[in-house]
């Protein structure tokens, strides 16, 4: 876990207020990135998700993403993440022939039934690289004011578990998994994250933080 240093809580409020400005004016005109709207009742649809029923199903999805590589682990992944990409999926505002294939299928009380047993599995065992970059531990703590880059942490929080409704945790999670995600964001390839701040702060980081991004996260606990 990274400790914060102190000052930053009010420096992560600014830089997401700058943020949020900014690409809510490079988006004014764009198409909405997702038709998830987390009203009320799409909350409760979601904490109401049957395990048990999600187990039956999820044995579909087991044989992939228990495997890493260019699958992302979802076991402890936050639900209402999950059940947001899936619908994205559906809705074909994610792209990904296999995945919206399969989502098709799935009504909402499937996928909140899915989100609500990925939500109670165990997550994935720290990888433990050998090196972490003093850079990578810079951005997630810090940031950058000079590129308008809010501290990874703002969002995900310092023990990269993320928030609850759909920050996703990145602890644990497979970095190579990690690493193409940021680029599919920074080259536009992946246009589902809500208000364009996944693309704004992925095209101001270089290649080269990207990669130390993804180790960083994979080290980290779960």
């Amino acid at each position: 876990m990274v400790p914060l240093p102190g000052g930053t809580k009010t420096m992560m409020t600014r830089f997401l207020s700058v943020l949020t400005l900014v690409v809510l004016a490079q988006n004014v005109m764009a198409d909405p990135s997702s038709a998830v709207a987390w009203n009320p009742e799409t909350l409760t649809l979601v904490k109401k998700g049957d395990v048990a029923k999600g187990q039956v199903i999820a044995q579909t999805c087991n044989s992939c993403h228990a495997l890493g590589g260019e699958y992302p682990y979802i076991d402890g992944q936050i639900g209402p993440y999950v059940f947001k990409q899936l619908k994205d999926y559906k809705d074909k505002h994610r792209d990904n022939a296999v995945m919206t294939a399969l989502a098709t299928g799935l009504s909402d009380q499937d996928m909140a039934d899915l989100s609500a047993y990925f939500q109670k599995q165990t997550a994935p065992t720290s990888k433990n690289p050998a090196k972490v970059s003093d850079k990578a531990i810079e951005l997630v703590s810090r940031g950058d004011s000079r590129r308008i880059l809010p501290p990874c942490a703002a969002c995900h929080e310092s023990n990269g578990l993320g928030q609850k409704i759909d920050v996703p945790a990145l602890a644990g999670q497979n970095a190579a998994y990690l690493k193409q995600t940021l680029l599919d964001y920074k080259n536009g390839a992946r246009k589902n994250d809500l208000y364009g701040r996944m693309r704004s702060i992925a095209k101001e980081l270089s290649t080269e933080e990207i990669d130390a991004l993804a180790t960083y996260y994979q080290s980290l606990p779960h």
